[in-house]
């Protein structure tokens, strides 16, 4: 790596475009973060900004690459991390950022980050999150890549463990004071095999789930106790944090019917709900049956979705278009995967999911970006949801036994696509075009091509 810079707020978050190593935690300005950006709250079904309280709908993008970029060595997020893409954001009429985090490099254990330093990943991360505020975007702290003591952080588990519990410890804390942020607990709980993860473990904790993460090609007998929702909502509130929090539902976010009767007992929480074509639930019928008996008692947001190719190779089929149309009409927010960079050449498959064409004119990419872009735009003050229901706790079917908890269908041979160097980025201070540095030897392409892909690609 390079020698230290001093680097502006700006480019601590896109440090990876010179090799530099921040070392030490950022003070990052606060002058309009509390001021621009909207300060979600729960109210009975729905989000309200605090400052007016008026309902406050999320229309957000995920922002890949703090989960993987520090633990695979080249960086600490993805090209393009500065106030030229926040200011693209708030001109689509997006209004939230989910920035997937990584558990190992936010802790510094287990020898992560292999880029930088804890301190380092840190301060990128709230240097960004400080300039999404700037800009009226609130930001969701997503905890999406863990693994148990041991193990590397390098993919996602089947549930929290203990480090995900002092994840939150770290996090919560250093966020607290900050009104314009909300936690999503976990991103994907999932079961797999002979391992079930039932609602009373997602609740409780307490049953041992796999420790290899979920692109592994076989499960051993090693095992790691799982921490509870209910273990992590704790954590969160005694570390002073009150903001929103989002919890996931079983089968990769897809479930949702057990969410209500095995909530922790907290005002503020938000049913996370993942929309894939090729999960169980992806049609509209289930959506009105399992769905929305939810979203009439507390908020729900879609904190992934996505366009796939059709299932014989041909054009895109366009799955985000009426996930958005329905959402609308019962005040679910939404926040499709992702807001990066990769063109065909790289991957047929993965170009489907990229948002924009580039890091400088943020041109919207066909197909997905192009439909999240027009829709956007089509929508007007959103109706408010109805509201909550005085009666009955809504739709549960209790534990689930004997899913395999597919997420969604994986590509033959997994990740042994080859190694690449990252692509060139357009980033520094004053947003003048950087080339990455090359990859080390070895280093896999980067999850933006070949992991978060692989689980989401439809041929």
């Amino acid at each position: 790596m390079g020698g230290l810079r001093a680097l502006s707020v700006a480019t601590i978050a896109v440090a990876l475009v010179t090799g530099g190593v921040v070392v030490a935690p950022v003070t990052a300005p606060m002058v309009s973060a509390a001021v621009t950006a909207p300060q979600p709250q729960v109210s009975g079904n729905q989000i309200v900004d605090a400052r007016t309280g008026r309902t406050w709908i999320p229309y957000a993008v995920n922002w890949p690459s703090l989960e993987y970029a520090c633990q695979q060595g080249w960086g600490y997020t993805q090209g393009g991390a500065t106030t030229a893409a926040a200011a693209a954001m708030a001109s689509w009429g997006i209004n939230a950022v989910r920035l997937p985090l990584n558990e190992q490099c936010w802790l510094g254990t287990e020898g992560n980050p292999h880029y930088g330093t804890a301190s380092g990943y840190r301060a990128a991360v709230r240097a960004f999150v400080d300039i999404l505020n700037a800009h009226g975007l609130v930001v969701i702290l997503d905890l999406h890549w863990t693994a148990p003591a041991g193990k590397q952080a390098d993919g996602q588990r089947a549930m929290a463990g203990s480090g995900s519990v002092l994840f939150w410890q770290s996090v919560a804390a250093a966020y607290a004071t900050l009104p314009s942020v909300m936690f999503d607990a976990f991103n994907e709980p999932y079961s797999r095999g002979a391992f079930t993860l039932t609602w009373s473990c997602w609740k409780s904790g307490g049953c041992q789930a796999p420790v290899e993460n979920d692109q592994s090609s076989g499960v051993g007998g090693t095992t790691f106790t799982v921490a509870g929702m209910s273990t992590i909502v704790t954590t969160i509130r005694q570390a002073g944090a009150n903001q929103p929090i989002l919890l996931a539902g079983l089968d990769y976010a897809n479930d949702l019917r057990g969410w209500l009767a095995n909530r922790p007992a907290d005002a503020q929480l938000i049913a996370s709900w993942h929309n894939y074509p090729g999960q169980r639930c992806q049609q509209q019928s289930c959506w009105d049956s399992e769905i929305a008996p939810v979203a009439a008692q507390v908020p729900v947001m879609i904190t992934e979705f996505g366009i796939v190719r059709s299932g014989g190779g041909g054009a895109p089929i366009d799955t985000l278009t009426p996930a958005m149309t329905w959402a609308d009409t019962h005040g679910i927010g939404y926040s499709p995967w992702a807001w990066w960079v990769v063109d065909e050449s790289e991957s047929p498959s993965a170009a489907l999911y990229a948002l924009i064409t580039d890091t400088t004119t943020f041109t919207p990419k066909q197909p997905e970006g192009a439909a999240y872009f027009a829709h956007l735009k089509t929508l007007s003050k959103p109706a408010p949801p109805a509201p909550p229901s005085r009666t009955g706790s809504g739709p549960s079917s209790g534990p689930r036994t004997g899913t395999s908890g597919t997420r969604r269908p994986r590509t033959p041979g997994g990740l042994n696509g080859g190694t690449r160097a990252p692509r060139p980025a357009t980033l520094s201070p004053d947003e003048a075009p950087v080339s990455l540095p090359e990859a080390h030897p070895g280093v896999q392409l980067k999850v933006g091509l070949w992991v978060e892909h692989v689980l989401k690609r439809m041929n």
